[in-house]
């Protein structure tokens, strides 16, 4: 990124203005990018966890499958979902606060004596599989974040920073070189000026 600038005095203070302005901003964007980096591993932890749980819940039951053809699957249903939006190093995450279900009446002395544990495993498997699925969507957004975060700490870095020096740099040279060039060029004039007289 190349960046545009005059040889003059008020360029000079234009860029040493944004090249403080980043400089400042820099290490707050890091600390960011380093909270980031710690959120989503711990994001993506949970939701490793939560998945391993869901699968070791669904292997462990996977012997009645047989008998899952004559399990009332209308007897229970998810009701609502209520998902809270909290900050994490200023971005906004989905965090579950409750899940609600609604259970149907079903007769306890006709049904066979499993519905219960039945009821009880599905509402186990629909709590696990949507934290699950909440923890997914965190850490996408968390990663994608941090990834933002990680590229201006690099534009500010690699490009921004160094290119706002060489171009301050550049700067200050023209203007000494050019403060040089009219000294000696009143030195010169002087000097014309004094050998005139003295003739």
């Amino acid at each position: 990124m190349a960046i545009r600038f005059q040889y003059n005095k008020t360029s000079l203070g234009e860029l040493d203005k944004q090249l403080k302005m980043r400089q400042k901003a820099l290490p707050t964007i890091k600390s960011k990018e380093s909270a980031l980096r710690i959120e989503v591993k711990k994001a993506r932890d949970t939701a490793s966890d939560y998945e391993l749980r869901l699968s070791e819940l669904l292997a462990r039951y996977d012997y009645m499958s047989a008998l899952w053809g004559e399990f009332d699957a209308g007897l229970v249903r998810i009701d609502g979902v209520d998902i809270a939006v909290t900050k994490i190093a200023g971005v906004r995450v989905p965090a579950l606060r409750d899940i609600r279900f609604r259970q149907k009446e079903y007769d306890l002395f006709s049904a066979p004596l499993w519905f219960s544990d039945g009821v009880d495993l599905l509402k186990e498997i629909a709590r696990l599989g949507i934290e699950y699925e909440v923890y997914a969507r965190k850490t996408e957004l968390l990663d994608f974040a941090r990834k933002k975060t990680t590229q201006k700490v690099n534009l500010y870095e690699k490009v921004q920073i160094p290119g706002y020096e060489d171009a301050i740099r550049k700067i200050k040279r023209f203007l000494e070189d050019e403060e040089n060039l009219s000294k000696s060029a009143q030195k010169i004039v002087k000097t014309k000026h004094e050998r005139s007289e003295a003739l």
